[in-house]
């Protein structure tokens, strides 16, 4: 099984040009930016400013194409954000004007901020290569890291197999949340034999239900849904995640 943290030390092509074709956005919060939108455009929330926003880009670009490990990452970029004072919580004013108590940089957003890129970045390049192998590999895998801290629900969808066109990759292809680990691999007519894997159909499985994006307004959006046949327990990706990271 390919671990994430080996993933992180490779520099393929596609993984890149995905990252450098996404154009700068400015916004206060993640979701301002919504689901497709993510994959033409580089955001970081409560970044208002270009030039930070730059840097963080810029060190991201410099991690995917030299394979830098977040602990390489964070000592290069840390120090420039600290010295631009986006760093630790501050009082600041939204876009709507209300004084806020927000946290800018931490080690934990820099954490997430390279997980997230690192993650769409390479997962985007497999599904580039997937895609353009799919008659040979028609079938593919979904595969979830199975240790303590995956989540119940990606755990569940582990070792499901759909073709390559079924409309569950659109909303489940990996990424589809935080932090996610989960990846695909694809199979050919042969794999699916010796194992003796038999390929599903999500038709009838898939839903969409709306659910809760922002405590502070309580804007509702909508998010696909996939129940498991066996269980009838239903699973969705995070909100803001129910989409082709790398279809573009």
């Amino acid at each position: 099984m390919v671990k994430l943290n080996s993933l992180f030390k490779l520099s393929p092509a596609f993984a890149i040009k995905y990252f450098r074709n996404k154009k700068n956005k400015l916004t206060w919060d993640w979701y301002d930016i919504w689901q497709d939108a993510h994959k033409t455009s580089f955001t970081v929330a409560k970044v208002m400013r270009e030039d930070i926003l730059n840097d963080i880009k810029t060190s991201l670009d410099k991690a995917l194409s030299e394979g830098k490990t977040f602990q390489e990452f964070q000592k290069e970029l840390k120090p420039t954000l600290q010295k631009k004072g986006w760093w630790g919580e501050v009082i600041t004013v939204d876009t709507e004007g209300n004084a806020e108590k927000v946290q800018l940089g931490s080690m934990y957003r820099l954490k997430t901020i390279y997980r997230v890129n690192m993650q769409t970045s390479y997962q985007s390049g497999r599904y580039k290569t997937q895609v353009e192998n799919a008659d040979n590999r028609p079938y593919w895998e979904y595969i979830a890291v199975m240790d303590a801290s995956t989540r119940p629900e990606h755990a569940m969808l582990n070792g499901l197999i759909f073709r390559y066109d079924d409309p569950f990759w659109k909303a489940f292809y990996p990424p589809n949340g935080w932090n996610c680990r989960c990846r695909v691999n694809a199979l050919s007519d042969c794999n699916m034999k010796l194992n003796g894997f038999e390929a599903e159909s999500s038709e009838g499985t898939l839903s969409e239900e709306y659910k809760l994006v922002s405590k502070k307004t309580g804007e509702l959006r909508p998010v696909t849904v996939y129940t498991d046949k066996l269980t009838g327990k239903k699973i969705s990706p995070d909100v803001g995640w129910s989409h082709y990271p790398g279809e573009s």
